[in-house]
């Protein structure tokens, strides 16, 4: 399974940024879910999102609910994450991921097996 983020970029604090994350190769179609982390240097890989990819339920860290959006659309195998109200402290490389059938918890990296290369996203205060 290959993951490909896109979407990440500069911005000022208040604007809006999309991510998107398209899913392909063998195994792409099975998965409980996709979620999406964040990370600055020296710190740990951060839970941002996570949707349920049969149900549609979401999860939403406490420090972008409200503020973010994580959405999939099955035909094309994506999950989007719409970013508004941005803050400077949400600069980060931000990661897509994606979970076995058998993940139960979404909130843990070790809960995915499938990672993207990352997207840079850069708010300016």
């Amino acid at each position: 399974v290959q993951l490909q983020a896109s979407g990440g970029g500069l911005v000022q604090a208040g604007g809006s940024l999309r991510l998107s994350c398209a899913a392909s190769g063998r195994g792409a179609f099975s998965r409980s879910a996709m979620g999406w982390f964040r990370q600055t240097p020296g710190k740990e890989r951060e839970f941002v999102a996570s949707i349920n990819w049969n149900s549609g339920s979401t999860d939403y860290a406490e420090s972008v609910k409200g503020r973010f959006i994580i959405s999939r659309d099955l035909a094309k195998n994506t999950v989007s994450l719409q970013m508004n109200s941005l803050k400077p402290e949400d600069t980060a490389v931000y990661y897509c991921a994606s979970a076995p059938p058998w993940a139960r918890t979404f909130r843990e990296k070790r809960s995915y097996n499938y990672w993207g290369q990352g997207t840079q996203v850069t708010v300016s205060s």
